[in-house]
């Protein structure tokens, strides 16, 4: 069974193509067959002006258009949409979408925080983890920050916040919100023993990729702390000259950064897994259950 899901963040739109292939043991595998991103940044016009410009609305068209094509090249049957933060807040958003629809027969859903929060859970990482155990996720985004909190092999609590990379950037985040986040972790997590994050996004995955460690193995707490003070001292140029990142990537990798040092502190988590998924393998698996419990 071949599917795709269309994930529109607030810094970039992603299409991920996915083979659903019966497993040895059972369960079915999961086969990557692509993942193209294009950096639509679409919450640089949303979290600034509450509108997404005309020039970016036509490039959000094209990508549009684009994926459509690949998904037509790949005989793709079966597909799934989401989008997040900035078309939440973008007054114009119904128009755009509704042009989307139009030009390429593609329904771009928004989902709210917290559906997106219960989407990123869905991509089943945890089952491979100690179910005695406790773990947070952390997923940063441009627009937002999803915090899905499971102790002891059962989900306790979901939570959005209106905190992300963008909006840091664009000074549009308060003390306020930070305390929000703070008070809402260290009230849902007291009494929960050994927390353990696992973080998903573009940034905590390039910082993981910086640091060299094998595949599995957590990143520590001062690691991230090593990293953000590393990469705060630098410019922009220095960040991509450096790290060979790209410009979309180096602006957003210090808040984002920040983000995880905060969550993590205030869960008094020491380590965090980086497993390289998020919304759109969240997003494959949904489609899977819903085609499967339709006997599709």
């Amino acid at each position: 069974m071949r599917l795709a899901a269309i994930d529109i963040g607030s810094n970039a739109a992603r299409l991920l193509i996915n083979d659903v292939v019966p497993g040895a043991n059972g369960r079915p595998e999961f086969v990557k067959l692509s993942l193209v991103r294009v950096p639509l940044r679409l919450g640089f016009d949303v979290f600034e002006s509450g509108t997404i410009s005309e020039e970016r609305a036509k490039m959000f068209v094209t990508t549009m258009k684009a994926y459509k094509h690949l998904l037509d090249a790949y005989e793709v049957k079966h597909l799934i949409t989401a989008a997040t933060s900035a078309m939440r807040d973008a007054s114009n958003a119904a128009d755009i979408l509704q042009t989307i629809e139009a030009e390429t027969g593609i329904e771009v859903k928004i989902i709210t925080g917290e559906e997106e929060a219960t989407f990123i859970y869905e991509n089943h990482f945890a089952d491979n983890l100690n179910s005695n155990e406790s773990y947070l996720y952390i997923d940063v985004g441009g627009g937002s920050t999803e915090l899905t909190f499971f102790s002891d092999g059962k989900l306790v609590i979901q939570k959005s916040f209106n905190i992300g990379t963008i909006r840091l950037l664009k000074n549009q985040v308060t003390q306020e919100h930070w305390a929000e986040m703070r008070a809402f972790i260290r009230e849902k997590l007291r009494g929960h023993h050994h927390i353990t994050a696992i973080g998903s996004g573009g940034n905590i995955n390039k910082v993981f990729s910086l640091s060299k460690r094998k595949e599995g193995k957590p990143l520590s707490l001062d690691l991230l702390r090593n990293y953000y003070k590393e990469l705060s001292s630098l410019s922009l140029h220095q960040r991509i000259s450096t790290y060979g990142m790209r410009e979309d990537r180096a602006d957003v990798i210090v808040p984002a950064l920040l983000i995880y040092i905060n969550v993590m502190n205030w869960a008094d988590a020491a380590e965090i897994f980086v497993p390289k998924i998020g919304l759109a393998d969240g997003l494959i698996h949904i489609l899977y259950e819903r085609l499967k419990a339709a006997k599709v």
